[in-house]
This record gives structure tokens, sequence and C-alpha cells, in this order.
């Protein structure tokens, strides 16, 4: 494994490629047909998330404690391209009423607060919550950006996980639709950058297949002094910057320090690969501050 972003490279962050354990359907880097895209954003787009209804929604509140009841899960079931949960698939998949409390809070009511500029794909797990975007348990079903991304830009934002897990996932230059279909998510359509994933015990940059040989890792350990190398702590904001300015190799940071990198010989990018999304597993956790770049070369 390369961990591209280190001139010189780190003697504490170990090598290697993914696990076996870990590995799923491997994705090669053949070269995508590029296909200009169309309505690209021109000027900076930024989103506090601080909508009129932050905080209302109808299953329970995220609690920073780790304490409650789940919030609605993703739907396996919900028909294709179905940005909007169906209630009869969420109430069989939390065994209870979709229109009652049976299922411990969760209720198949949609959040209707993200606003227009966000599409969560067959879930609905997302919502607004004390002027942030918060989610538990989507499971891979990721909250979409209706904007299109130029190849070049620059993509920040603050991130916070309220779980041990970490678990803060964010989707550069994917299709704007992409779920997972199975239990792992092998067939995404875009860079995705994870701190505090699998359970809190790396950091990655991967391509496509998260769980691809190919991923760029770095491995928590308590005992480093590397910053890099530190689990997500509970409650921390942390500030992420995503970028690429010269058609190809993707950079990201994290409160300013350069994690990974990855120069891509055959990047994603033009139709098929121009949104940004968030996403996540299981763990509780909420973004803001979305500023979103674009910039030239």
């Amino acid at each position: 494994m390369v961990i591209a972003a280190f001139a010189g490279g780190v003697a504490c962050v170990p090598t290697g490629n993914a696990p076996p354990y870990d590995g799923g359907a491997n994705t090669q880097s053949t070269a995508p047909s590029f296909k200009p895209s169309t309505n690209i954003m021109t000027a900076p787009f930024e989103d506090n998330f601080d909508r009129p209804d932050a905080g209302e929604g109808n299953w329970p509140a995220l609690n920073q404690d780790g304490g409650g009841t789940k919030p609605p899960i993703a739907l396996l079931e919900a028909g294709p391209g179905d940005a909007r949960a169906d209630a009869t698939g969420l109430q069989a998949e939390a065994g209870g009423d979709a229109e009652g409390t049976e299922d411990g809070g969760r209720t198949a009511e949609p959040a209707h607060n993200l606003g227009p500029n966000w599409t969560p794909i067959r879930t609905n797990a997302w919502r607004i919550e004390n002027g942030k975007l918060c989610v538990q348990g989507a499971r891979n079903h990721p909250v979409w950006l209706n904007k299109v991304l130029p190849v070049n830009a620059r993509i920040e934002f603050d991130a916070v996980s309220y779980s041990d897990d970490g678990d803060l996932k964010a989707e550069i230059w994917g299709d704007g639709k992409a779920y997972a279909t199975g239990t792992s998510y092998t067939n995404a359509t875009s860079y995705l950058t994870i701190l505090g994933g699998w359970k809190n015990s790396m950091q990655v940059l991967a391509r496509l297949n998260e769980h691809g040989t190919d991923r760029k890792e770095i491995h928590v350990d308590k005992d480093s002094d590397d910053p890099r190398q530190r689990a997500v702590n509970k409650g921390q904001v942390y500030h992420f910057k995503i970028e690429r300015t010269d058609g190809k190799t993707i950079r990201w940071f994290v409160d300013g320090v350069e994690y990974l990198s990855w120069q891509d010989p055959s990047p994603l990018a033009g139709q098929g690969h121009d949104h940004f999304g968030f996403n996540e597993w299981d763990a509780k956790v909420c973004f803001d501050n979305l500023k979103i770049t674009p910039l030239g070369g």
C-alpha cells in the first residue's frame, strides 16, 4: 500500500494492501469514457444547514451520549431511483406499524427539511437537526447534492461523530445516485474519504470500492504521535478539505493536515462522476458548514 500524500513515506504508518478479510470485489482502474458534464457550477456553493424547521422530525433526536432509539434505517427494497422512502417497506423492515410507535419510535415519514439541493437515496435516515445534516443507520445509502461539480474543485465541511465507531464518510465526484446494493459498498461511483472507518480502526481514501485492495489507508495507532493515526474522538468536530486542482490528483486534509492523496491515471470526471455526497454506515454522525469552490485548470 502506498500512501501517496506523504513525500518520503512515514515509518509509523503500516504498509500493505487491504487485508483479505476486508476485501470486496476489486474494481480495476480502467479509463472511464469521458463525457463533459453540463450545467456545471461556476460559483461557490455553501450550505450551513440552518433550515427554518431544523430539529423537527418524526424520529427521535440523535443523542450525543449514544443512547436513545434509532432513526429510520436504509430501505433495501425501495423502488429504483426512489429518493423518498416507501412507507410499507420501512414498516416491514422496522417490524412495526408505520403510523404507530411499535417500531421503537421509527416511522415511515421521510424527512422534509433537507431542502431542494439534497436527494437521499432510498432511505429516510437523513435529516436536519439543530442546524446540522445528521444521520444514523443509512447503511451506505448516501444523500447527494444536486449540484454538478467541475473537474477541479475544493470541498470543505465540518463533521462530528456521536459514536465511538467514528465513521465520517464523504463521496466526491460520484454519479449523484449510487448507493450500496449489497452488504459491502463495492459499487460506488466516486472517490470516498472515510475518517475512523471500520469501527474507528483506519482512515481510508478509496476509488469506486471502499474495500478495494488499491485503497489508500492509515491504520489507527493509539501509541503514535502522528495525528493521522489518531482515532476519531466522540463529539469532536473535524474539518475536512478535499480538492483536485490538476484534473487527476485527489488530496484529502483533516484539520489542515494532509492525510492521503491519489494520483489517478484514469480520473473520475465528467458525466457520471460529477456529484458530491455524504454517507455513513451505522454511527450517529452530523455534517455542517459545507463549502464547494470551483477551481480552474
